[in-house]
């Protein structure tokens, strides 16, 4: 059975070039033109972002929050060096 997705309208300013290209590869496998772009847009995003079920609410104040994650402190930067270097942070100045 088929979960129920809401769907939002959206627009798109898109060169006529690759509006055509998208036409072409959305014909070639059999798909509407909405259902192609959908598609490899997940697809580009399912690389970047771990997948979460469809169904699972997503919370108002991360869905408008500009951002959730703290500045980590000195001593966290210190006990975790691996963060750290994710972060950009140069543990070799200690």
């Amino acid at each position: 059975m088929a979960t129920q997705t809401t769907r939002i309208q959206t627009a798109f300013r898109l060169p006529y070039e690759l509006i055509a290209r998208i036409k072409y590869q959305a014909r070639k496998e059999n798909m509407s033109v909405n259902r192609y772009v959908e598609s490899v847009l997940a697809k580009s995003v399912e690389l970047s972002f771990p997948s979460r079920p469809l169904e699972t609410e997503i919370p108002e104040e991360l869905l408008h929050s500009k951002g959730c994650l703290q500045e980590p402190s000195p001593e966290e930067l210190k006990n975790d060096p691996r963060l750290a270097h994710i972060l950009g942070y140069d543990q070799s100045a200690d």
